[in-house]
């Protein structure tokens, strides 16, 4: 995909559960600050302002189509609204949330990004700011609780014995 093709726009090719509700998709997009090292004080991750209003702060999502995997389909919202790119990993979960916009209920599916490229140019650079955080400034900012568990989840995920030995710490002290 072009980082400056358009977004696809309007909900014709649209993916529904069988209950109605509407399926979307997104990725934390993810590095290191000084390189790839395991420590979740390396770890940044990027959120992006809503088009409406630039005080709130989210993960890149949006709908899931038809006509592509899901993992396409995370990557491409991520390009879109957020100018990265990376590769996709394995699934953090899916969650059922209330949106905000249209009081419906809709399917998340989140996945994990580890970016190797930023653009300059993206679809939605006029209209979002992106901002790299660390995972304590993402966790305070990000508006969506089901978005805060599933950055739990990657925290977990990439630093699984870091979080073993900081549970494990405060027992052996005493």
């Amino acid at each position: 995909m072009s980082s400056l093709g358009s977004p696809r726009m309007g909900r014709q090719l649209q993916r529904y559960n069988e209950k109605g509700c509407r399926q979307v998709v997104g990725c934390i997009p993810y590095r290191y600050k000084n390189g790839k090292q395991p420590l979740v004080e390396e770890l940044e991750v990027l959120l992006v302002s809503s088009q409406k209003g630039l005080k709130k702060m989210f993960f890149p999502k949006g709908g899931w189509e038809r006509d592509e995997s899901i993992e396409e389909a995370a990557s491409r919202e991520t390009e879109e609204e957020a100018g990265v790119l990376g590769t996709v990993e394995c699934q953090l979960g899916k969650w059922s949330f209330k949106s905000k916009s249209c009081d419906a209920f809709h399917e998340g599916y989140m996945f994990p990004l580890l970016v190797n490229k930023q653009l300059d140019l993206w679809p939605e650079k006029d209209v979002r700011q992106r901002k790299w955080m660390s995972v304590s400034e993402a966790r305070e900012v990000c508006q969506d609780g089901w978005m805060k568990e599933a950055l739990d989840g990657l925290v977990s995920r990439l630093m699984p014995v870091q979080s073993q030995e900081e549970e494990i710490a405060p027992c052996s002290l005493s």
